[in-house]
């Protein structure tokens, strides 16, 4: 891939933007190659989405945006339903998505923070929908911004004003800010590879489909009955380290 750098260090998928000399915004090839990145984690118990450089991602590319000045309506809702298969492939992720978000993160940058399912900010991070200032809306990124940040989205979404993490923050945008946030991206990933591989995808499918009490009876079953829900309940009541569970796991 020519914009992302894909890693895998054994249960976490690494996912880096990379392109630090145009901030990480999105072109074409961006688009694509995260859309591709995403469509098949296999068996990765955790996602980590990340921006080389000194910002997560800036939004859109200059030269992307001048050259979609000139394409035709039918062009420009492909355009825009390349963008959001590219998000809704992130959203939909099976393992859980972590942001690791530093510098900018604008526009379609934002997006992509509401799309993970745990999102870290930098204290310098900074964050905006400013396509309002171009003359356009954030429509393609709002399903899953909305989302996240609800009715707040009515002050930025209409502003386009940039706002900090700490705002972002109290809007629900982020979970945390961190002054060393990579120690805070160490201690959210042994999290996540302290619980039941199958029970944090599953986990994410319930607060993605919300379902109802008799449907979420059968889910609860489902889960207990299983092997990963058997070897989980016993290991606790044995006082023991569930086999997932690495003999240095000093998470909770």
């Amino acid at each position: 891939m020519e914009t992302l750098r894909v890693e895998r260090d054994d249960a976490v998928l690494r996912v880096t933007l990379a392109r630090p000399e145009r901030r990480n915004a999105f072109d074409a090839a961006l688009i694509a190659e995260l859309t591709e990145a995403f469509a098949d984690v296999a068996d990765a118990r955790v996602v980590v989405l990340a921006g080389e450089g000194p910002s997560f991602c800036a939004g859109a590319d200059v030269e992307w945006q001048r050259a979609a000045i000139d394409l035709s309506y039918d062009e420009n809702v492909a355009d825009a339903l390349r963008l959001y298969r590219m998000l809704e492939a992130i959203d939909s992720c099976p393992a859980p998505v972590v942001a690791r978000v530093q510098g900018y993160a604008l526009g379609g940058g934002s997006g992509l923070v509401a799309c993970a399912d745990v999102a870290l900010a930098a204290e310098d991070a900074v964050f905006g929908f400013s396509e309002v200032k171009l003359g356009i809306i954030p429509a393609v990124i709002s399903p899953f911004v909305l989302a996240r940040i609800g009715a707040a989205a009515r002050r930025y979404f209409l502003s386009g004003e940039r706002f900090d993490a700490p705002t972002a923050l109290r809007i629900g945008l982020v979970h945390e800010v961190a002054a060393d946030l990579d120690g805070a991206l160490d201690h959210v990933v042994r999290e996540l590879l302290s619980s039941g591989p199958e029970a944090a995808r599953a986990a994410k499918r319930l607060v993605r489909e919300r379902p109802g009490g008799e449907e979420a009876a059968h889910v609860a079953a489902s889960l207990r009955t299983s092997p990963e829900g058997q070897e989980g309940l016993r290991a606790f009541l044995e006082k023991r380290r569930a086999s997932w569970r690495s003999e240095t796991d000093t998470a909770g």
